[in-house]
């Protein structure tokens, strides 16, 4: 089929400052942005061929300072799939994944697939950074640490990359894409239904 068959709505959640952003920046328009700045709401759409079948993607990204928790939420409704970020250099963002941003997700949205990304895999081997961590008692977060969160959260997946360099970038958002073609069978999975007032003033 080489029409578009059907539109998918991707929102990136994950504590400020872990590159949620600049993976989206960098995925749609192939350039790595020089400046960080916080988000509320910024959105994209970009159509996507998976596996023979296209797709318009819709990616929504989402601020994750703590002033915005309230809002946040009115960004989940309709959601078919999220990627859950956290960074290989913060083990602060990585254990917010399971004390923070799981529940909240599973709390708006509890059959929703999530998909759990590293982010800056360019810097997990960076020295300086292993030397400031290693300062404060800390290290990077290991591959087998991702994959034993996942396993845990039952996430669909678990991913590293970079937006940098654009290491397995591309391969995240396929992969986010196939969770929703291609759901697992142990669990069925489906579109985000949470909504309230609020959420309908949002979206209409």
């Amino acid at each position: 089929m080489s029409a578009t068959s059907r539109s998918i709505k991707c929102v990136v959640v994950g504590d400020g400052t872990v590159g949620k952003t600049c993976m989206l920046i960098s995925y749609t328009t192939d350039s790595f942005p020089q400046e960080y700045v916080p988000t509320v709401f910024d959105n994209y759409s970009a159509p996507l061929t998976v596996d023979g079948m296209t797709v318009m993607l819709g990616l929504w990204d989402t601020a994750g300072q703590e002033d915005y928790d309230r809002l946040r939420p009115l960004s989940y409704p309709q959601t078919d799939v999220f990627i859950l970020c956290f960074s290989l250099v913060s083990p602060v963002s990585f254990d917010n994944v399971t004390s923070k941003w799981f529940p909240e997700l599973r709390h708006h949205c509890p059959d929703t697939p999530i998909l759990l990304v590293g982010t800056k895999l360019d810097l997990r081997d960076d020295q300086q950074i292993i030397k400031n961590l290693a300062d404060q008692g800390l290290s990077p977060i290991t591959r087998s640490q991702g994959n034993k969160l996942a396993q845990k959260l039952h996430a669909i997946k678990y991913m590293e990359c970079s937006a940098l360099t654009q290491e397995n970038l591309r391969q995240v958002f396929d992969e986010a894409v196939r969770a929703v073609l291609r759901p697992q069978p142990t669990k069925s999975k489906r579109r985000c239904s949470y909504v309230n007032s609020s959420t309908c003033i949002f979206l209409c």
